[in-house]
């Protein structure tokens, strides 16, 4: 994708505020058109200074230096303060407007790209990861945003700026702004060496960012873990280490940058002395210097020469000249902007332009019949370039309504099986059907819709027990949550059941137990009224006999929907129409809790393990 059309699809976010972004620019060359006839009209009022004897002259029109009409020194005074007041308003106007797309541009951007992230797929997720996510939304759009602020309003006025008034200083001085072109030079080259020492500097600090948002997520989503093992030492010193690195490109970046007001500062001082100096040599040589010349019979003849440079056009001269530099040393900044910017952009189009791995197909079911399952020679693995599949050899049929329990080792491939169902992963090879049809041919909203997931971490939103249970059907009544709840064995809360719809959940459920949020998550999923229920060891944290009777009540009260739990307590999944035995990314075998506990090892140790501690009480 070339540079070009990055920019074009970053464009399209402007929409609606295309208009300032179109009437910005235009203010703007009002306001340089303004500035730049301000010291010529002002270098005619200086010379008119000396020709007005007294204020009885003040509206009587005379001759001016650059002007080729006459004009009274009172008119100019008046039209050089009411263009003063228009350039004053072009400017605050051009600084409205481009606050205004610039502000419009980033939210609309910001929302598209969060959008698109709600489009991704797992494995699109995991590409990007959550904190490269996090900074692409947030200080690659504000970087963007001030770029894109910054091409409508300063980009045009500092080029347009340079260009009329180096126009405006030959007109004014002639061969003298020979001097602005030789200063420029000295200017450019030095910008050139700063941006370009500058700009590898700045786009390396964007994956530092990364880094530091990386900390920070982690640091925060596993505070408990932290304090829990005292390593708060630790995260901080991960995290400092994090913030120095950004700390250190940017001040190495800084102080490069830096040396643009020097460089400035000299050209502007040294510009000014070579005008002054030749400028105060003309106007002398042009009142005082006398050409001699000899008449016909020999006497010698005196003649006054005309003057070639006043001290009006000398003061618009210095003007012109500082515009010129300050121009250029906008345009360098503007540059390292630009530069920093154009390694958002190309962050942030990596993004807008990655296809979600999982689509809906071109004519999807709309409809799922049944909860059945069926696994035939099913290849898994994350990654194209993943050296080994995560499932393997994978052969498994489940009939709607079953009860299908899934046992195995850390590592062994049961979420990864699970998450196949609701296409939150897509097959590598073989095929997957749900329902009597493969997968991929179902609306994606359908097939998840019918599909309910608890996975094993438990999310609540911060809101009511009732604003959480909506995220299982919005439409849902008083009397439907409730009876979600009780099946989910979710009777009271803290011994108290009145208005227990309304309690507040904190974020992330953080005032209520473990066992508590689990119990919330599934009744949150029944609520779905699904075909398929999974529960990835979602009962972990509830004790023994809760567990028994959230199964008897998932059993009795919901027979018609197809029951996948994943466990790591054989009491959880003994009274399962099937038990699958996950090891290493295969099916070891299935079978019913009687038949494993005679013929399978890896079973038959869990077993005598938890029996062993009391785990299948």
């Amino acid at each position: 994708m070339t540079l070009f059309q990055k920019i074009k699809l970053i464009l399209r976010s402007v929409r609606e505020y295309k208009k300032y972004a179109i009437i910005t620019p235009l203010f703007m060359i009002g306001e340089i058109l303004l500035e730049c006839l301000l010291p010529f009209l002002m270098s005619n009022l200086i010379d008119m200074i000396a020709k007005l004897s007294s204020m009885d002259d003040f509206f009587v029109p005379m001759e001016t230096t650059n002007l080729p009409f006459k004009i009274s020194f009172g008119v100019l005074v008046f039209t050089l303060l009411g263009m003063a007041m228009l350039s004053l308003l072009c400017g605050i106007l051009g600084g409205r407007y481009a606050a205004k797309a610039g502000l419009g541009m980033g939210a609309n951007l910001r929302n598209d790209l969060y959008e698109k992230i709600q489009s991704f797929s797992f494995s699109n997720i995991d590409k990007f990861s959550a904190s490269s996510l996090i900074t692409r939304m947030t200080t690659d759009i504000q970087g963007v945003q001030m770029s894109f602020q910054m091409c409508i309003r300063i980009v045009v006025r500092a080029p347009l700026m340079l260009i009329f008034s180096a126009i405006m200083s030959i007109v004014s001085g002639g061969i003298m702004s020979l001097i602005f072109l030789g200063v420029g030079l000295i200017v450019v080259i030095g910008l050139i060496l700063i941006v370009k020492n500058a700009m590898h500097i700045f786009r390396r600090v964007f994956k530092r960012y990364d880094v530091l948002n990386a900390s920070v997520q982690e640091n925060i989503s596993g505070i408990r873990v932290v304090k829990t093992f005292v390593r708060e030492a630790f995260e901080k010193k991960k995290f400092n280490t994090a913030s120095d690195n950004i700390t250190f490109d940017f001040v190495k970046a800084e102080k490069i940058v830096a040396y643009n007001n020097p460089l400035m500062n000299t050209s502007i001082h040294l510009s000014n002395v070579l005008v002054v100096g030749l400028g105060t040599k003309l106007i002398c040589d042009s009142i005082y210097a006398i050409n001699k010349t000899t008449d016909a019979v020999g006497n010698e003849k005196i003649n006054i020469l005309s003057e070639t440079l006043t001290i009006g056009q000398l003061s618009a001269m210095i003007t012109y000249g500082i515009q010129i530099l300050t121009s250029l040393m906008m345009i360098s900044m503007i540059m390292v902007m630009l530069v920093m910017s154009l390694e958002s952009v190309n962050r942030i189009c990596e993004v807008l332009v990655e296809e979600p791995s999982i689509k809906n197909p071109e004519n999807p079911i709309m409809a799922l019949e049944d909860g059945s399952v069926e696994f035939k020679d099913v290849d898994f693995k994350y990654s194209a370039n993943a050296q080994r599949n995560a499932l393997e050899n994978i052969n498994l049929s489940i009939k709607s309504g079953q009860f299908i329990g899934i046992l195995g080792g850390t590592g062994s491939g049961k979420t990864s099986l699970v998450n196949l169902i609701s296409r939150l992963y897509d097959i590598t090879d073989g095929t997957l059907t749900v329902g009597g049809h493969d997968v991929k041919e179902y609306d994606l909203v359908t097939l998840r819709d019918s599909v309910s997931v608890v996975l094993q971490k438990n999310v609540l939103f911060s809101g009511t027990i009732r604003s959480n249970m909506q995220w299982g059907d919005i439409n849902a009544t008083d009397e439907e949550m409730m009876r979600a709840l009780t099946i989910a064995q979710i009777h009271e809360i803290n011994g108290d059941s009145e208005g227990m719809l309304d309690r507040k959940v904190e974020q992330g459920g953080s005032n209520f137990s473990g066992g508590q949020k689990q119990r919330l998550c599934i009744a949150r999923a029944i609520l779905k009224k699904p075909k398929i229920l999974i529960l990835d060891d979602s009962t972990s944290a509830v004790d023994t006999k809760t567990d028994r009777l959230i199964r008897k009540a998932l059993k009795e009260d919901l027979p018609q929907i197809t029951k996948i739990v994943i466990a790591q307590r054989i009491s959880s999944i003994e009274d399962a129409d099937q038990i699958v035995v996950m090891n290493n990314g295969m099916i070891d075998q299935v079978g019913t809790h009687e038949e494993l506990i005679k013929s399978n090892k890896i079973y038959q140790d869990v077993y005598h393990t938890q029996s062993s501690l009391g785990g299948n009480k």
